[in-house]
């Protein structure tokens, strides 16, 4: 247990704040004694995994607890399917990296994404045409309350875009200590149909893709959009993209002829990086804080030596301006202590 820790190694964007306690826990009971440490002294508490979804606005007068619960197991289902379970604290990437040396299917498509599995559940992340919730079975849960574990399967987890339970009512109620997922072994779904895969594997010269192949693409296209957090600050997409009726995309067409949107039944999803961009924020820098200038949707510490509340008012600004023009309002998708 150590005091008044900086938390500039723990977050993407590295911003400077310090944390009145801070530790790191290894096993359960490691992290049961860390929790009750904090009740008993009447302290909030913050978990951090990878620290990439995170954006630290101000010094946290609690309990930090850097979460390093480790290992990945495996239970073959049949000839063609597998369930894989990974503890909160693996890497993300490292865990489909994993998968993929083993040939198991379902992950390829969220190749390259920062933070560690625990916080996967939470935002439901995904990319190029998967979510978690795709090949999500279950995760085991410490309630905050009672130190019982829970489990939850797909259903109680109620998952949305970018959305489920964990940010809803259960934030700050339970700790995701590990998520299980279902795969394939031989017979794997392919998906190429979104985003600019398909034109990477032609420039690859891939006609038959393998799941190895659209890792590879995914990640290649990532690299060459996506700024590494290792050398510039930044916490990957910052904002949700929107999704609005149809009624008001169709009006918004009537003014905006080349607006982009993704239609689902009676709602279009814009994308926010096009509505930033289109607002003039699209590689633009105000003090230490910027849009990145391949990327609008990603926020960047540009100098290194932005506060988290710096870039919160980056955002704001960002957020204000989209609304002023276009009538919609960003959501921000990482999370604001």
């Amino acid at each position: 247990m150590q005091e008044h820790f900086s938390l500039k190694p723990y977050n993407t964007f590295g911003v400077e704040a310090k944390s009145r306690y801070f530790t790191e826990v290894y096993d359960l009971e490691a992290l049961k004694d860390a929790i009750s440490f904090s009740k008993s002294r009447h302290l909030n508490m913050l978990f951090l995994g990878g620290g990439s979804n995170i954006l630290l606005t101000q010094d946290f007068d609690g309990l930090a607890i850097k979460l390093n619960l480790k290992g990945i197991s495996e239970e073959i289902l049949n000839e063609n399917e597998i369930l894989v379970t990974a503890k909160a604290g693996e890497n993300w990437h490292e865990l489909v990296l994993h998968c993929l040396g083993k040939n198991y299917g379902g992950l390829e498509n969220l190749s390259l994404i920062p933070g560690n599995v625990g916080t996967s559940p939470m935002q439901n992340i995904g990319a190029y045409g998967t979510e978690i919730k795709d090949i999500f079975v279950e995760c085991k849960v410490l309630n905050l309350e009672t130190l019982d574990i829970e489990t939850f399967d797909l259903e109680k987890c109620r998952f949305g875009y970018r959305d489920s339970i964990f940010k809803q009512e259960g934030k700050r109620k339970y700790i995701i200590l590990e998520v299980t997922f279902r795969l394939t072994r031989k017979d794997h779904l392919i998906k190429t149909e979104y985003g600019a895969i398909k034109n990477e594997l032609e420039q690859l010269g891939i006609q038959h893709p393998t799941i190895q192949d659209i890792s590879k693409a995914v990640i290649n296209i990532r690299k060459s959009k996506l700024p590494d957090p290792k050398i510039i600050g930044n916490a990957g997409s910052f904002f949700k993209n929107p999704t609005i009726p149809l009624i008001q995309f169709e009006r918004l067409q009537q003014k905006f002829e080349n607006i982009q949107g993704y239609p689902n039944g009676n709602s279009v999803k814009v994308p926010a990086g096009w509505l930033i961009e289109q607002c003039g924020w699209k590689g633009k820098q105000i003090g230490n804080a910027a849009s990145h200038q391949l990327q609008a949707l990603v926020i960047v510490n540009a100098t290194g030596n932005a506060t988290g509340k710096e870039i919160f008012d980056f955002s704001a600004m960002i957020i204000d301006s989209v609304k002023e023009k276009f009538g919609i309002e960003l959501e921000r998708e990482v999370n604001v202590v």
